[in-house]
C-alpha cells in the first residue's frame, strides 16, 4: 500500500464521514456510547468544517481515502480533531503520518497543538505520547466520558 497525504476539501466530505464512522465504532463499543460526536456529525457539518480554511488532510491509497484529520485554530492554539484511519489499515503508520502532517501545517501563530482522547483508550494514549504529546488535564466530554487532554509545543 502506497499512501500519500494531501489536502481534503468539502468534496471529500462523504468519504471522510465513512472513514470517521468506521474508525470511531471501536471507541463507541469501548465506552458504550453510540452518540460520540464523530459518529453523529452530519455530512453538512463535515462540509462546513472542511470549508472553514483550517488545515484538513487525508491519507489516500490511490483514489481511496483511508484516513483523515482536521483541525481547529483558536489564537495560538490548534486542536487536532477527528483523526480517523480506516480499520483495515490501522497499525500501518497512516495515523502517525496524518498527525505529523497536520502538526506541521499549524499556522505561524500557533504555539501549542492539542487534542483529547478517552481516558480508557490506552492504545490512543500510547500513540499520542509516542508522538511527543504530553498529558495536561482530564475532563468529562459532552456524553459523559472521561477524557485526557494532551498537548505538544510547536517548534
Amino acid at each position: 500500500m502506497t499512501v500519500h497525504i494531501g489536502p481534503i476539501t468539502r468534496e471529500h466530505a462523504g468519504e471522510v464521514m465513512t472513514v470517521q464512522r468506521a474508525a470511531y465504532l471501536q471507541e463507541a463499543r469501548r465506552y458504550g456510547a453510540w452518540d460520540l460526536p464523530p459518529l453523529v456529525e452530519t455530512l453538512d457539518e463535515i462540509r462546513a468544517h472542511l470549508s472553514d480554511g483550517t488545515p484538513a488532510l487525508g491519507a489516500f491509497d490511490g483514489a481511496r481515502l483511508v484516513g483523515s484529520v482536521r483541525s481547529r485554530v483558536d489564537g495560538d492554539r490548534m486542536e487536532v480533531a477527528r483523526l480517523a484511519v480506516a480499520p483495515d489499515v490501522q497499525g500501518g503508520g497512516v495515523g502517525r503520518r496524518l498527525l505529523q502532517h497536520i502538526t506541521a501545517q499549524a499556522p505561524d501563530e500557533v504555539e501549542v497543538v492539542w487534542l483529547f482522547t478517552g481516558a480508557e483508550s490506552d492504545e490512543n494514549l500510547r500513540f499520542y505520547e509516542s508522538a511527543g504529546f504530553v498529558r495536561t488535564s482530564e475532563h468529562l466530554d459532552a456524553v459523559g466520558i472521561r477524557c485526557v487532554t494532551l498537548e505538544q509545543k510547536v517548534i
